[in-house]
């Protein structure tokens, strides 16, 4: 009988593992030096055989009869399965087609996604890689769904959001500094056990039970209770979705009445306050901002606001926003107006205090850089300028030539007649999708690489089937993790499923750029290159510094962390002359002339309280919160075990107060169904003071699934809720995405409970066409 095989090292976005495929089933094993791996990792299992996985390349069948061009068959019409060298002749073709009639700038580059934590087979960059070399570049997209907007506004009020959100205090000088953490939207641990390229220690927890258990106060501003764990004892203040910057202004304006402020801070190191304070007192507009005002905005009483504003003064208090609250409208006022606050207390640079946007929003936040440069593949020259913000690919698609403002300057949208897409799943992730299959109707082809049978895979022209992580070699690696892995390839590839780099490199060949895509590198060349600058900066340090073979077969390598020195906020608190910001002042921007020049009304030139549009109202009163899920990252594996266990009845659950399903006649575990103007879903109740009232939570990440495609606002009997969101900008400064709120009804589900068919392969396939 034959040795078993060995377990071999590889890594995911949500922990490093080891693993082995053994008669015919995967065996996983936790990094014994996380002290609390992701249960995410319990969905592997099933990544490799599911029914789910896409076998064959497939074409859709008016495309391949008609060619291409605008179609509303698009997810609804036969997918015909067929060859690879078939698929790739006409793949092949039809770039060429488009390249010479329309030009680069009519192919769009989508691939926004996180389908791998390996830097070389990191879908994304190989897409861009090969259309930037075999059509000379393609119209991008900028920025991302999870922090839109404060990856505009932050470079001008403050610095670039990786230096706010990835170095500056870290979860070691919180456990032993911070005396008072006031966390906007909270710091769950769902999503601080993902990063991108992968982690291998999840400490968030150990940290604040230390910080805790030392003294300090965490205070949580939500309107779900478990924003925060357990371990960090948190006061919950349930505010009313979106109404942040109400209580940030409000307690701004109890410090400056109570001479409670930092005046010396202020004037130091911020530019713009005699701007901003005749607004937060209410000598410009006759509204002081103070508690009174704001307790009705915000639900909370006006004296806890006032008390609160207190206990930050003169503590080592730390103002932390997390991503959720820009995904809404206005999302950048929160942002800008939490520095503010911060600024006023006057403890930013300071260890443990201050500010940190996004902190425990991703695994990457409140850690140490590495010493040692973080591997990436280089994705060549982009010979294309035009790009949109990520979150307007329907308006994009549907609205070619139309203008759209961006950061003080207008654009318009480009004509796109391609698009091609890799490793990522935007009817997870996009908002309104009945508009987002209406955009995708109009171009001329629509190609997807992916492992299982998502929407986006179905809603294509030209399906490709692409390897899953543990079918491929590649090389795990993050800025914040301090371990680089050797992902060993576990099994091999599902039916005829290729790697990326694979499909990219034989179509570059039919396009005669072959040998620039590849540069002569098979997988484990690339690997080795990709690799070598670690080593280098490592043997610069006079570290362990193994060459590419001997660290391939030896296993994961350590990394040294670089200084807890506080990033760019400390070493401009330390001497703001010799480290200026780069922002228009050199400071802090309380007030910018730049954004006030730009003249938007929806992000005026300081930050302020802008009344939202979509609240709640007769026919949707209740808010939905559309946040990350728990149980997988975005959509990935919602067919593992881990996603599969939190459903019921096949549903996403959707969690909602007692008193508001009793009004409804909603009991527990009753299937329910969510709509508005936009659309409708199914999902399980599942009812708990966890939530405030008048809030229904409803997770993304489940796979779009509807009852009629023919339809044209089918009911998603899934649990979707981007069926449900508004795709509207957060302002004209940065069109971010707002999918995190939106307003709704729910009422009890009387009808016949509709199956699950999401995960099934695509009915109605036909004899290959050759």
């Amino acid at each position: 009988m034959p040795d078993a095989p060995p377990f071999l090292p590889h890594s995911s976005h949500w922990g490093s593992f080891s693993a082995r495929w053994l008669d015919g089933r995967l065996e996983l094993k936790a990094d014994p030096g996380d002290p609390d791996p992701s249960p995410i990792l319990g969905n592997m299992a099933a990544a490799l055989r599911h029914s789910a996985r896409i076998a064959q390349p497939m074409i859709r069948r008016g495309w391949l009869e008609r060619g291409p061009g605008p179609d509303d068959r698009r997810g609804r019409d036969e997918l015909i399965p067929v060859s690879w060298d078939r698929a790739l002749e006409l793949l092949a073709a039809e770039l060429a087609r488009v390249k010479d009639k329309h030009g680069p700038g009519a192919v769009f580059g989508g691939s926004y996604g996180w389908s791998s934590a390996g830097r070389f087979h990191h879908a994304q960059s190989q897409v861009h890689r090969f259309l930037n070399i075999a059509l000379g570049g393609y119209v991008r997209s900028v920025n991302s769904y999870s922090a839109g907007a404060s990856a505009v506004i932050l470079p001008r009020i403050v610095a670039p959001m990786e230096q706010i959100s990835r170095h500056n205090v870290t979860w070691d000088a919180i456990a032993e500094h911070s005396e008072i953490v006031l966390a906007f939207g909270g710091m769950a641990l769902k999503n601080s056990a993902v990063a991108s390229g992968g982690i291998s220690r999840h400490v968030e927890r150990g940290s604040m039970k230390a910080a805790r258990d030392r003294g300090a106060e965490f205070i949580l501003v939500a309107p779900l209770r478990d924003d925060l764990p357990e371990e960090a004892g948190a006061e919950w203040l349930p505010v009313r979705p979106n109404t942040d910057v109400a209580l940030m202004l409000a307690l701004t304006h109890t410090l400056v009445a109570e001479g409670l402020h930092d005046r010396a801070f202020l004037a130091r190191y911020t530019s713009g306050w005699e701007v901003f304070e005749p607004y937060l007192m209410g000598g410009a507009d006759g509204q002081p901002k103070d508690a009174d005002w704001a307790a009705a905005i915000t639900g909370l009483e006006a004296g806890s606001i006032r008390a609160l504003a207190r206990r930050l003064a003169g503590k080592r208090s730390l103002i932390t926003v997390s991503h959720s609250l820009q995904r809404a409208e206005f999302g950048e006022q929160p942002v800008w107006m939490g520095l503010v606050l911060a600024a006023a207390l006057g403890q930013i640079g300071l260890p443990g205090g201050g500010y940190h946007y996004s902190l425990g929003a991703l695994g990457h936040t409140g850690r140490r850089l590495v010493a040692t440069p973080a591997a990436a593949l280089n994705q060549g020259k982009n010979g294309v300028r035009a790009f949109i913000p990520v979150a307007r690919i329907s308006d994009m698609l549907l609205q070619p030539g139309e203008p759209f403002d961006y950061d003080g300057k207008k654009y318009a949208y480009p004509d796109i007649r391609l698009v091609y897409w890799a490793g990522g799943n935007p009817f997870h992730h996009h908002q309104d999708i009945n508009r987002l299959r209406r955009a995708f109707a109009t171009v001329d082809t629509l190609i997807v690489h992916d492992s299982a049978w998502t929407a986006s895979a179905r809603h294509a022209d030209i399906v490709l089937p692409a390897t899953v992580t543990m079918e491929r070699e590649d090389l795990g690696a993050a800025p914040t993790d301090p371990v680089l892995i050797p992902m060993h390839r576990i099994a091999e590839p599902f039916a005829e499923a290729r790697d990326d780099f694979a499909i990219f490199s034989d179509l570059a060949e039919r396009l005669g750029c072959g040998e620039a895509f590849t540069e002569g590198r098979s997988v484990r060349e690339w690997l080795a290159h990709l690799y070598e600058p670690a080593r280098l900066a490592l043997e610069k340090r006079g570290e362990p510094a193994p060459d590419f073979e001997t660290f391939w077969r030896d296993g994961p390598l350590s990394i040294p962390f670089g200084p807890d020195d506080g990033g760019t906020l400390r070493a401009f608190r330390e001497d703001p002359e010799a480290h200026p910001l780069h922002t228009e002042s050199g400071r802090i921007q309380v007030y910018s002339p730049t954004i006030a020049g730009f003249g938007y009304a929806d992000c005026p030139g300081h930050p302020a309280w802008l009344e939202p549009v979509d609240v709640p109202h007769a026919e949707a009163p209740l808010r939905l919160v559309a946040n990350q899920p728990a149980t997988k990252l975005h959509s990935q594996l919602d067919f593992g075990a881990t996603s599969q266990g939190a459903k019921r009845r096949g549903r996403e659950v959707a969690r909602m107060h007692p008193a508001d399903a009793a009004a409804r006649g909603i009991a527990e575990g009753d299937i329910v169904r969510l709509f508005n103007a936009r659309g409708a879903c199914l999902a399980s109740a599942h009812l708990t003071e966890d939530v405030a009232p008048g809030i229904v939570n409803l997770p993304t990440g489940a796979w779009y699934d509807p009852d009629d495609a023919n339809a044209d606002a089918p009911l998603c009997v899934h649990g979707n809720p981007n069926v449900l969101t508004r795709d509207v900008g957060t302002s004209s400064l940065a069109q971010g995405c707002t999918g995190q709120l939106t307003s709704i009804e729910v009422e009890r589900f009387a009808g016949n409970l509709p199956p699950i068919r999401a995960y099934d392969p695509p009915g109605g396939l036909a004899e290959a066409a050759e």
